[in-house]
């Protein structure tokens, strides 16, 4: 077991940690480093440096780059995978995170290139192999979004979950 997590420090995990904890990649890896990893899965903060080099930015939009509502979804979801997987000593090899549900969603404030965003997430409970958490997309102070979300991480040669697993 990991010793941070076995004596209840907060872990933390670079971007090499991170491509060991998520099946997800370039371009679709949307976290930077984690922080603040608590023990049992109960929070961390995701790290995402936003900038103009970012695919989405061709087209969202040209002259006003905005990160779009639903990536910034995506990196609080991928900041909580990796804390699950992190803290039950689990490896992304053979690995697949499936969203089950994404409530409450609201877009505060748009995020911009150059921006530092924060993405505190908060596990909410655990039923079986189902996930919930609650999670911010905040740039210094400024809120810019807010989510509810579940997943499950399956193997990849496991069966389909379903959303009577919720």
């Amino acid at each position: 077991m990991n010793d941070a997590v076995a004596t209840g420090e907060l872990a933390s995990a670079d971007i090499r940690r991170i491509m060991e904890l998520l099946p997800h990649r370039p371009p679709f890896l949307l976290i930077d480093r984690v922080i603040d990893m608590q023990a049992d899965a109960r929070s961390a903060t995701g790290v995402k440096n936003v900038t103009i080099n970012e695919p989405q930015f061709a087209g969202h939009f040209p002259g006003l780059p905005v990160m779009p509502g639903v990536l910034l979804i995506e990196a609080m979801a991928q900041t909580a995978g990796a804390l699950v997987v992190h803290t039950q000593n689990m490896s992304a090899e053979g690995k697949v995170v499936y969203f089950m549900t994404i409530d409450k969603a609201r877009f505060r404030s748009p995020v911009q290139p150059g921006d530092t965003v924060m993405l505190p997430v908060k596990l909410l409970r655990r039923r079986g192999p189902v996930w919930r958490f609650s999670g911010e997309a905040r740039v210094n102070d400024r809120l810019c979004a807010e989510a509810e979300f579940s997943a499950m991480i399956m193997d990849t040669g496991g069966k389909e979950p379903t959303p009577a697993d919720e």
